[in-house]
């Protein structure tokens, strides 16, 4: 069964940068559309950022300009790079398949990594 890490989080102020890994224990990111997801407390699970097989991005709204996601099929990892980071960004981030595309959940969750964005 496919594990997924997410590492990379922590407390930054506004404005500042993260860069988010998802480390797959199998070689899937270059086989699956992959992407990040967020959830702040009380809140579902959004999608936030989706990469292909063929490396076209997708971004939400509220994250678009800001974010970047890219894989290294060589690591089996995928990442998201946070720029001009917002106390409204502030959330436990999860990689996963992305399910708008398989609509369905394909991995179990990860742990996730917490990101704190303080004003």
């Amino acid at each position: 069964q496919v594990q997924l890490v997410e590492s990379g989080g922590g407390l930054v102020q506004t404005g500042g940068s993260l860069r988010l890994s998802c480390a797959a224990s199998r070689s899937i990111v270059n086989i699956y559309h992959m992407g990040w997801y967020r959830q702040a407390p009380g809140k579902q699970r959004d999608l936030v950022a989706s990469i292909t097989r063929g490396l076209i991005t997708n971004y939400a709204d509220s994250v678009k300009g800001r974010f970047t996601i890219s894989r290294d099929n060589a690591k089996n990892t995928i990442y998201l790079q946070m720029n001009s980071l917002k106390p409204e960004d502030t959330a436990v981030y999860y990689c996963n398949a992305d399910t708008t595309f398989y609509n369905t959940l394909v991995f179990p969750w990860g742990q996730g990594t917490q990101v704190t964005v303080s004003s």
